[in-house]
């Protein structure tokens, strides 16, 4: 009995732990409405508390919004423009400079990026951008789920070898996934659906992999590790989209 007992432990608790991290996610209210109309969105990282855009003649103010950590964005709507050509207003503190946007507007959301320091304006979002969050998510997500693999006394170096192989393929999969549906104003409520989407077929990819390529253990006991692991970056995964942009 004692020896049956011992064998349950870590999984009963991992499974406590689990439900009491699931129960503390925070809840929101959830409001239908029709979609945004087109729009000229500028990501601006590590905007000024003072900085204001306005566009045109009419010297239109954008919408700010700072959902995220790292980034704000400033936002004109299709019904408040008129012209075909645009120059950009930016004033923050006493400096005030301007940008010419010549860049044909011709999708439902046109993304751009502002690097203020340079006072440049880069179409859609940079390269630079990507490859920080890609690394945020894959250290955190790798991080929560060695903590699991080593707890469920995986040692072998073959194993581990599986472990990272396999979580950079399907952690980098995921964030394309969700990427491709995400744009900067996009509300965490709807990409959470694509996360669990996205996390289903994480799941039965690294099911298969681990079940296959990791020996160590019984096939029980890494069946159990994948649920636990993949449903704790589950959790991570949906906090981190409250948090950061994708």
């Amino acid at each position: 009995m004692n020896k049956l007992a011992k064998r349950f432990k870590l999984p009963v608790f991992i499974f406590t732990l689990v439900i009491l991290a699931i129960a503390s996610i925070p809840t929101s209210v959830c409001l239908a409405n029709s979609a945004e109309p087109p729009s000229i969105v500028i990501i601006v990282p590590n905007a000024p508390d003072d900085l204001e855009i306005t566009i045109g003649e009419e010297n239109i103010k954008a919408g700010r919004t700072e959902n995220k950590l790292i980034e704000t964005y400033f936002t004109f709507y299709s019904y408040q423009l008129k012209a075909t050509e645009y120059t950009l207003n930016f004033t923050t503190g006493d400096e005030t400079f301007e940008i010419k946007l010549d860049t044909p507007l011709e999708k439902y959301n046109n993304i751009f990026t502002l690097d203020i320091t340079n006072r440049t304006l880069t179409p859609g979002t940079l390269l630079s951008r990507s490859i920080i969050l890609w690394s945020i998510r894959i250290f955190l997500t790798l991080l929560i789920e060695a903590a699991v693999f080593y707890e469920f006394g995986y040692r072998q170096k073959r194993s581990w070898a599986v472990f990272l192989g396999t979580n950079l393929i399907t952690q980098t999969a995921l964030y394309i996934w969700l990427s491709g549906f995400a744009l900067p104003l996009t509300g965490s409520f709807y990409l959470i659906f694509d996360l669990i989407i996205g996390e289903f077929f994480v799941f039965i990819v690294e099911m298969i992999a681990f079940l296959i390529l990791v020996n160590e253990h019984s096939r029980w006991r890494t069946t159990l590790y994948v649920i636990i692991a993949n449903l704790l970056s589950l959790i991570a995964g949906g906090y981190l989209i409250a948090l950061l942009p994708v």
